[in-house]
Formats: structure tokens, C-alpha cells, sequence
């Protein structure tokens, strides 16, 4: 394979799953969770590092940046996993966890209204048995392969 190919590969493999993401939002109407926000960010970056080097930018370091980006959204999309299988807790900003019966009566009422719509610990949609964030870790580390095959290749 060639460092074009694989950048090519792994770039529109940030593409269809930033996309998917985006469309399972805006066209099937399931809100993202927090953590679920998280995981898109490195795949705008990989985008912009794939971009950047298919345009013609030489060097080491853009494959080397999209590695690194896809190889951040899987270790968050595992992390996600962990929260919505009960592996692990999340952030108390998208989980409603923690010690509750410690707070104050406004402190309590305070964290009702401030608590986002969409839990992170909860699994809207899954195939298979596989979540869109565990679907996301699996796919973001074949990506990051493309990746090291580019970045070797420079």
C-alpha cells in the first residue's frame, strides 16, 4: 500500500465516521451524549492532517497527527464503552453519578438543572450488540493503522 492510499484511507475513514455521527444526529434525530461530542473532535483533526497531506505537504509529522488523532477518539470510544456497560464510571456531567445524598437540597436541585439531556451511561442505539462509541473505537484504530502506514511510508 501507499502512503496516498493509506492517507486516503484513513482520512475518508474519519469522513464516513464523522458523517455517520453527524447524520445519526441531524437526520435520525438521536442526540449525542457528551462524551459522544468528545470523540468527534480528533476525527475533525485527522480530516484536516489527511487533507493537509494528500494536498501535497510532505513530512512525517501529519501522518504522524492523524495517528495520534485516531488512536484519541478509540481510547475515548473504549472509555465510553466502559461508562454505558457499567465497567467504569464517567464524568458525573454526563452520568449523574456520584455521592448524591451529600449534596444539599440546592446543590441537588442545582445538578437536576444543569444535567445534560442525554446520559453518556446510556446505550440509544447498538448493532450486534456494539455501541456507536465501541463501534467507533474498533473502526478509529483500523484507521490508526492506515495511519502508521502512511507515517512509515513518509
Amino acid at each position: 500500500m501507499t502512503r496516498d492510499i493509506a492517507l486516503l484511507l484513513a482520512t475518508l475513514g474519519s469522513v464516513a465516521l464523522l458523517g455517520g455521527a453527524l447524520a445519526f444526529q441531524y437526520l435520525g434525530g438521536l442526540a449525542p451524549c457528551e462524551m459522544c461530542i468528545w470523540q468527534r473532535w480528533p476525527h475533525g483533526v485527522a480530516i484536516a492532517a489527511g487533507v493537509l497531506a494528500l494536498g501535497g505537504a510532505r513530512g512525517r509529522f501529519l501522518p504522524l497527527a492523524g495517528g495520534l488523532a485516531a488512536l484519541t477518539t478509540a481510547g475515548i470510544g473504549l472509555y465510553h464503552t466502559g461508562v454505558e456497560r457499567g465497567w467504569w464510571e464517567g464524568p458525573d456531567s454526563c452520568t449523574g453519578g456520584g455521592d448524591l445524598n451529600t449534596l444539599s437540597t440546592d446543590q441537588l436541585m442545582s445538578r437536576i438543572m444543569d444535567a445534560p439531556v442525554v446520559l453518556c451511561d446510556v446505550v440509544p442505539w447498538e448493532l450486534f450488540g456494539l455501541s456507536m462509541a465501541s463501534y467507533n473505537a474498533i473502526l478509529s484504530l483500523i484507521l490508526a493503522g492506515f495511519w502508521t502506514v502512511a507515517w512509515k511510508k513518509s
